[in-house]
């Protein structure tokens, strides 16, 4: 009799989580993966006329870039736009960053290098730079974007194509990641979904919705706009300072927006999967507001609707089983479709388990790893947790 119970009870929860699964998938990720579809690539936006184009300023932060850097700064040279000013901040480099920096601005007369020796109290690195950037900025828009990001000559004719037309105060691009191998392709493609799942990007152009987004290697925002949510002041503490750079535009009653860049934008994130383990140690538990309880429901959300409906598929019977294969046909398309977005083949579709596997790692060790410190350490800094939880917008 009590095998039989317990047979049945094990029937009815693993029912229970596959059934919550599907629903997850039918009801927020097919409606995700439909507004997914109607992100506008800005290659289909026609570069706008010197006479559309208004000043811009470009402005990123950089810190021991040697390596990266001059592919990056070869790009901006090649940047086909008649008013602007590129501002690179020298954030305390101890390599060859600021003599790559000042060699560039001596060849290009629209370039400037501010050179920052010490950081401020109460303030990250990055985002005491990119105000010093800011500080020194003519442009009626503001172009924030990273050190080693690479663009198209015609990106920023074409993104400001976009925000004439939509009538928009910030947009932010989706570019391209450069993958090598496989476990680059596992994990960034896999992040490339969730991130999808989790801010449903084409909901941040409508003003009613809680979404926003806001993208490091692209955003391009009215100074009005910034200065009115105001500027990196708000974010002087925050590590996830290019999403909430988003929220505080949005929140501020600005209009914001996402399209698809591409190769328009390009960027090599970090190379090899252990640089991808290490390298987002200091974002995941700061993206969920250094809150444990949040980090253990996403982690058992994310075992629910990632990972066991694979797992259900092959050792389920009956609903169990019909339930679990809504849930990966759902989420397998979805990963498909992103993957065509990012130019890598299909199959590594078929991957989505092992990525949410290696997510959830990723997010735990995060999490482990900032508690167990008492902090974060980002570009040699160390930053007391008590300081950045203050620090949360």
């Amino acid at each position: 009799m009590i095998p039989i119970l317990t047979e049945q009870i094990e029937h009815t929860v693993g029912l229970a989580l596959v059934g919550v699964a599907a629903s997850f998938w039918v009801f927020h990720g097919l409606r995700v993966a439909y507004g997914a579809l109607h992100l506008p690539f800005i290659k289909d936006f026609a570069p706008a006329s010197d006479a559309d184009c208004p000043r811009v300023s470009l402005i990123f932060a950089a810190r021991d870039e040697e390596e990266k850097l001059p592919a990056a700064v070869a790009t901006l040279a090649a940047i086909d736009y008649p008013y602007l000013e590129i501002i690179a901040v020298n954030d305390r480099s101890q390599d060859s960053t600021g003599r790559i920096l000042d060699e560039f601005a001596r060849g290009h007369e629209r370039a400037q290098v501010v050179h920052v020796e010490t950081l401020s109290a109460g303030w990250l690195g990055k985002t005491h730079a990119l105000q010093k950037g800011y500080e020194c900025s003519t442009g009626d828009w503001l172009l924030f974007t990273d050190a080693d990001v690479r663009f198209a000559p015609e990106a920023l004719r074409r993104a400001v194509t976009v925000v004439k037309q939509r009538n928009l105060d910030h947009l932010t691009l989706f570019g391209d990641v450069e993958m090598v191998g496989f476990w680059e392709k596992v994990l960034i493609t896999f992040f490339g979904m969730a991130f999808h799942i989790a801010t449903d990007p084409h909901r941040v152009s409508d003003p009613g919705s809680w979404t926003y987004v806001g993208v490091g290697a692209f955003q391009l925002l009215k100074r009005s706009a910034y200065e009115a949510a105001g500027t990196h002041r708000r974010l002087a503490m925050e590590v996830v300072d290019d999403m909430k750079l988003g929220k505080i535009v949005k929140q501020a009653g600005f209009r914001s927006s996402v399209s698809l860049a591409q190769d328009e934008v390009v960027i090599r994130w970090h190379a090899g999967l252990g640089n991808l383990v290490r390298g987002v140690t200091k974002n995941f538990f700061a993206a969920l507001g250094y809150n444990v309880g949040l980090v253990v429901m996403a982690a058992i959300a994310m075992l629910i609707t990632d990972i066991a409906p694979f797992v259900a598929v092959f050792i389920g019977h009956g609903w169990i089983r019909v339930l679990a294969a809504i849930s990966v046909v759902i989420a397998v398309g979805f990963h498909i479709g992103v993957n065509v977005v990012m130019r890598v083949s299909p199959l590594y579709a078929l991957t989505h388990p092992i990525g949410a596997v290696l997510f959830c790692y990723m997010l735990l060790r995060s999490t482990v790893v900032t508690l167990w410190r008492g902090g974060v350490t980002w570009r040699d800094t160390f930053y007391p947790l008590e300081e950045l939880k203050r620090g949360v917008v």
